[in-house]
């Protein structure tokens, strides 16, 4: 209490002395003012205070402007004290400058790197250049004190000190006492009956400790993880039927050294109802039967509050596609207590259709205008569209130009069948400038460099060039897509390149396959999920014939030359809906691609299609399968080029294998790989015990089924290798990792068996 009064005095007490002061000086009669003079500037210009001044030179001066000066120079906040004096008919202000702040520096501070917590201060209004205030000073002890609870760190403490400097300046320093983190002791569930306590804290994020919380940090407690676990809980009960049910209250408790948190939250379950029936009213704009089709809610099961939510955006969505932009939709429940069944009336209204006036973009201080408008499917003056609008907002995001894409619209004064669309991005940066380094049981240690530029001086156009190497490959390649080389969507990509590989099995040789060419494809998008790639290039490929080179390729050499030049024409097609590149939980990934060499000294085709599909099990498992088809054949009575073959065996096709060597040998025994390969996959992907539902370290047990075959060879489900095994999958902070242990289950004589294979590798 007393530390306050200090405080609330320092900034009090000139403020009241300025005013008694000023009250003696205003016991003058009224007089014009002649001319206006400002003494004790230091930083602040004259015209801030000229602008706040009530009066000018020629106006009348009384007690009461006076008064409204000092005032209105106070609430500037720049000032320690401020004086007016009068001599003859000149008023004279007499400031002192608050110091001004030179730096902001924190001493121990190890939870936060400096600049979040700076970002902190200045959102308050703390920051370099900024005019110091003890009041300030106060709020910013607060909030970095609330920025630690937010870490679960209750125990923090936070001591300011100012420096005086020299210039009317000061130095801040927050001393920080982080202190230990306050953990999660106990979760406790009251009123649950239907489903167990373990049952439901298995939903949550937030855990009591573990032999993995020091990684997932999942047992600090932190208000906005509860919500979202108390909402994930209340939609656990409402998809399954508990229509009234009710979080009755949530007690927090912390123990007095601030280590240990309890939490307790009382629930009302409420009965079990089944849905008995579904009813329209309303007006469906002749469309009853479309409307119908687009309900998700099932008759005779239990009710789910998702399906009435997915019901009632779809019924708004689908008005929206014929222009009624402000169609209002509502799911009625009925409620049957004594049977425990409830029927629904949706009850729906178009109101008023509407078009779009005008879209606006803004927030795009790179990108260019027509960079955000040519994805845009909802077109000026035309009725507004939900299905198109949702479309353009989807496309912008995938661009991956923005962090942020939000439209919204607006009401056109005058026009009630008019809106606005706003459309707001959030730019972020799409240079990179990388160094990568990355170490696996099969390519050992590759370095790499890249310089990509996704949205070149904000045209939408990608530039590139990439620089990798390992022991078994190497890479040097430049590369420029424009997405829309025409108005209509078709992209252009530039590629120049070259290569070097040999197969991954290493027996001391210093032999290579050097790959050099140049190409150009283009894609043409045949909806807005699917993109048919096609393209042709020029190639080079040269065997280098060093020691221990494989029979296979010496053979071909011998027969078509060691330098073989071809025109290989490519043919693509490619869709993905998965929820995420990384660690996908749902969706699906397929891509097509061939390569047909027409001329030159190599002739053939070579085909592969690539299928993946994930299938949540839960909130916590998933089941993904992965498929991999391989065709190759030569053309023009000769055979497929053996530098074209097909690779299976390890990590990517069929773990417990060495990495590609399955499939035909030589002479000499050295894995050549083949022109047919079949490669199927199933994955159940779980959380690592102790991890929770963090997503960036999951543990998966997988059966591998593959091969790869001979030109002159039949496909052979008998000579199929399988294997089944555990492995780990974590998204480090190196990058993804995959680490596999793989007991082959159905192996031949000869097969090189590698149990454990493991991956790590990206940009840091």
């Amino acid at each position: 209490m007393k530390k306050q009064f200090k405080r609330l005095r320092a900034r009090t007490v000139p403020f009241v002395i300025a005013l008694a002061f000023a009250a003696n000086a205003w016991a003058v009669d009224p007089f014009t003012v002649r001319d206006i003079r400002v003494e004790g500037l230091q930083r602040v210009e004259p015209g801030t205070i000229f602008a706040s001044l009530p009066f000018r030179v020629g106006d009348q001066y009384s007690d009461d402007k006076g008064s409204a000066a000092i005032r209105a120079l106070f609430g500037l906040g720049l000032f320690k004290d401020v004086r007016l004096e009068v001599a003859g008919d000149v008023l004279v202000v007499i400031v002192e400058e608050r110091p001004t702040v030179a730096e902001v520096d924190f001493s121990g501070a190890k939870e936060f790197d400096k600049d979040t917590l700076k970002k902190a201060l200045r959102d308050i209004g703390l920051t370099e250049g900024r005019p110091y205030d003890q009041a300030l000073a106060d709020r910013a002890e607060q909030e970095l004190k609330r920025q630690y609870i937010n870490r679960s760190l209750y125990g923090a403490e936070v001591v300011t000190t100012v420096t005086p400097i020299e210039r009317n300046r000061v130095n801040l320093t927050f001393t920080v006492s982080e202190g230990e983190p306050a953990r999660i002791k106990d979760i406790h569930i009251v009123g649950n009956k239907a489903f167990s306590e373990s049952t439901l804290k298995g939903e949550f994020d937030l855990s009591t400790g573990g032999f993995l919380t020091w990684y997932t940090k999942s047992d600090r407690y932190a208000r906005a993880k509860l919500n979202a676990d108390l909402e994930v809980l209340r939609s656990y009960y409402l998809q399954r039927g508990y229509l009234e049910f009710r979080i009755d209250s949530t007690q927090v408790a912390i123990s007095p050294n601030k280590q240990d948190i309890s939490i307790t939250i009382n629930v009302t379950e409420g009965e079990r109802y089944v849905v008995s029936g579904i009813k329209l009213e309303g007006n469906y704009l002749n469309h009853d039967d479309e409307f119908k089709s687009l309900i998700q809610i099932k008759v005779g099961e239990a009710y789910n509050a998702d399906q009435v939510a997915q019901t009632t955006k779809a019924f708004t969505d689908f008005f929206g596609n014929f222009g009624y932009a402000f169609a209002q939709v509502e799911a009625k429940p009925e409620i049957d207590r004594i049977n425990n069944r409830v029927a629904f009336v949706i009850v729906s209204d178009p109101s008023r259709r509407a078009y779009v006036r005008r879209i606006g973009v803004s927030g795009n201080n790179r990108t260019r205008d027509e960079v955000v408008r040519r994805e845009f499917r909802q077109f000026e003056a035309s009725w507004y569209d939900g299905d198109r609008i949702k479309l353009s907002r989807d496309r912008l995001d995938r661009l991956g130009y923005f962090r942020d894409v939000n439209i919204e619209t607006s009401d056109v004064p005058g026009a009630p069948d008019q809106i606005d669309l706003n459309v707001n991005v959030t730019e972020k940066p799409t240079g990179s400038l990388q160094l990568s380094a990355g170490f696996s049981s099969a390519d050992k240690l590759g370095l790499g460099f890249a310089l990509k530029q996704e949205n070149a001086f904000g045209s939408g156009n990608y530039l590139g060039v990439e620089l990798n190497t390992s022991k078994y490959n190497k890479t040097l390649a430049f590369n420029t897509v424009n997405p829309y080389f025409t108005t209509d969507g078709i992209s252009r990509t530039i590629d120049v390149y070259h290569r070097s590989s040999k197969p991954y099995e290493d027996q001391g040789g210093n032999y290579e396959l050097v790959t050099s060419g140049a190409g150009l494809r283009f894609g043409v998008p045949f909806s807005e999920l699917d993109t048919v790639f096609f393209g042709g290039s020029l190639e080079r490929i040269e065997i280098k014939a060093g020691t221990n080179i494989p029979a296979a390729y010496l053979d071909y050499a011998e027969r078509f030359g060691y330098t073989s030049n071809s025109l290989p024409l490519t043919v693509g097609w490619s869709r993905d809906d998965r929820d995420s590149a990384i660690a996908p939980t749902s969706g699906r990934f397929q891509r097509a691609a061939s390569e047909l060499g027409v001329a030159g000294d190599a002739r053939y085709i070579r085909a592969n299609y690539h299928y993946q599909q994930y299938v949540p099990l839960s909130k916590q498992y998933t089941m993904a399968f992965n498929t991999e088809f391989g065709w190759g054949k030569g053309l023009s009575d000769r055979p497929f080029p053996v530098f074209k073959n097909f690779y299976s065996g390890g990590l990517g096709s069929v773990r417990g294998f060495d990495q590609g060597t399955l499939g035909p040998r030589d002479v000499t025994g050295s894995s050549i790989g083949g022109p047919k390969k079949i490669t199927l996959n199933a994955e159940l992907i779980a959380p690592f015990p102790g991890a929770g539902n963090d997503r960036t370290l999951r543990m998966f047990a997988f059966t591998d089924v593959g091969n790869v075959y001979g030109e002159t060879e039949k496909l052979d489900f008998g000579t199929l290798r399988a294997s089944a095994g555990i492995g780990l999958s974590w998204i480090s902070p190196m990058g993804p990792l995959r680490l596999a242990y793989a007991h082959p289950v159905r192996s031949f004589a000869g097969d090189r068996i590698q149990k454990l294979q493991f991956q790590i590798g990206t940009s840091f």
